[in-house]
């Protein structure tokens, strides 16, 4: 891949879901964060971007095949590696799912604008969805078992075609204020929303949702996971990163300044207890029927973007594993004709179909979110420890860094992103722990936890093997995998 198709993979992990939904369903999950998700979605993105900095210094020095499992493995211990990567894949296969499970209401939403009601009277319906959510997952599953070729020439045109849609949003909602939304509810259904008031301003809700909204700037690690398939990845990966965080956190930023600016924070907190919403349903009140389908299709689409390029990182993950002979070897097979890991594909794309059908048992997508919340705060503390780490461990690997190789840069860097990620993952964790759920497996801090679980039972499974089998298990992690 290119610098355009890298680049292309990040910002369609990024933008979807994150962009369409979480910003405004964050009011039920977090309640009483009110008028403050603007601000809160700007201190979310500090922690990202030391994250993005630390992936883009280790990128340069190791571009290959599995990213975070590599870089970690030789920069700290395979076990951490092989604990933060699998946690990642979990969190990322399950995201996947939920995102194709959220696809099915913007769907919906176009059959209701056209006024197709009957339509989107079936698509509500619990056993349509959960079906549909599964035809278009293995869908895209299809599409990176072909290569990277239809991958890159599926995504490339739909990012395009998904900033084009997309930026409607943004007009739309800086062209309406809010009191002709308050105009046009009323006329549509009688409705009176009452003036709002400016709630009292609570540290830890802000801190509870800014942790929650950490999730909509997950996705760049995507690009270092395509690290072997890149042209001059050295140079390429780095830069791919960059592009992906700038655009994605300015479109973002934009994004929920217009819907905001449109549309009062009450009526979207009340909404968001009753119903699932999106950015496009609620600006449908304000748009005409055509251009209402115009914005929900710019949503779908942005969702669609999500499930190849996600679909390619995790794995991606897998291969590194088993390529490295700590996950069963036949998961690293590629196929004779697609020239693609087609066992790791079709095996992250099971993992998918339980977060679809986890979401639709749990009857709240959030729960995905919270469980790739949780891992990927891990992961990227992890990344920057291998930061402080890789020079001791890895001197020869350390001297191939080309991005911000000045080590009185790396080490504040790597120290702020730590402080940062881990007060998140503290912040998170807490949230999730004291919140009322209807049974244990809802909390995604104990099922993130036997997930690791799992994942420990199977290190020290294959390492135990590959000691067995006389691998020189120290030289084979202070070397990078071949290209």
């Amino acid at each position: 891949m290119g610098l355009l198709g890298l680049a292309a993979t990040g910002i369609c992990s990024m933008l979807g879901a994150a962009i369409n939904v979480i910003p405004f369903m964050i009011q039920r999950n977090v309640p009483g964060i009110g008028p403050y998700v603007l601000p809160a979605y700007l201190f979310a993105a500090v922690p990202a971007l030391f994250a993005a900095v630390a992936y883009a210094i280790l990128a340069s020095a190791m571009p290959r095949a599995g990213g975070s499992y590599v870089y970690a493995s030789r920069a700290l211990n395979p076990y951490l590696g092989f604990v933060a990567s699998f946690s990642q894949w979990f969190g990322l296969s399950i995201a996947i799912g939920v995102v194709s499970y959220v696809l099915i209401p913007f769907v919906r939403d176009i059959a209701a604008a056209v006024g197709w009601q009957d339509v989107a009277h079936i698509l509500d319906t619990g056993s349509v969805r959960l079906v549909l959510a599964l035809v278009f997952l293995w869908t895209f599953v299809l599409v990176n078992l072909r290569g990277l070729k239809l991958y890159e020439q599926t995504l490339i045109p739909l990012m395009f075609l998904m900033f084009a849609l997309g930026s409607v949003v943004i007009i739309a909602g800086f062209s309406f204020n809010q009191q002709e939304f308050v105009a046009a509810v009323f006329e549509r259904e009688g409705r009176t929303i009452s003036a709002a008031t400016t709630p009292d301003f609570h540290f830890s809700t802000y801190l509870a949702a800014s942790a929650l909204l950490f999730a909509s700037f997950i996705g760049f690690d995507s690009i270092a996971q395509a690290g072997s398939e890149a042209r001059n990845p050295g140079r390429t990966l780095p830069l791919a990163i960059a592009i992906a965080v700038i655009t994605v956190g300015s479109f973002y930023i934009l994004f929920t300044a217009a819907v905001y600016h449109a549309v009062p924070w009450t009526y979207i907190a009340e909404e968001a207890t009753q119903r699932d919403l999106t950015a496009p349903g609620l600006l449908g009140y304000l748009l005409s029927p055509g251009w209402t389908v115009v914005i929900v299709a710019g949503a779908a689409v942005a969702l669609i973007n999500d499930l190849p390029a996600m679909i390619l990182a995790v794995s991606r993950l897998m291969f590194a594993w088993a390529e490295d002979g700590i996950f069963p070897k036949r998961i690293a097979q590629i196929h004779p004709m697609w020239h693609t890991p087609h066992f790791a594909i079709l095996a992250s794309g099971l993992m998918a179909s339980v977060g679809i059908v986890g979401s639709h048992l749990a009857g709240d997508f959030f729960l995905g979110v919270d469980i790739l919340v949780t891992s990927m705060l891990v992961n990227f503390g992890l990344m920057c420890l291998s930061v402080l780490t890789l020079p001791k461990r890895n001197p020869e690997i350390a001297a191939n860094i080309t991005v911000v190789k000045s080590k009185i840069v790396q080490v504040p860097l790597a120290l702020f992103g730590i402080v940062f990620l881990g007060g998140f993952l503290i912040v998170h964790i807490i949230k999730d722990l004291t919140s009322t759920v209807a049974a244990w497996y809802y909390h995604s801090t104990p099922v993130w936890i036997l997930v690791m679980v799992v994942a420990s039972a199977i290190y020290l499974r294959e390492y135990r093997k590959l000691k067995q089998s006389g691998v020189d298990v120290h030289a084979l992690f202070s070397q990078l995998p071949p290209e």
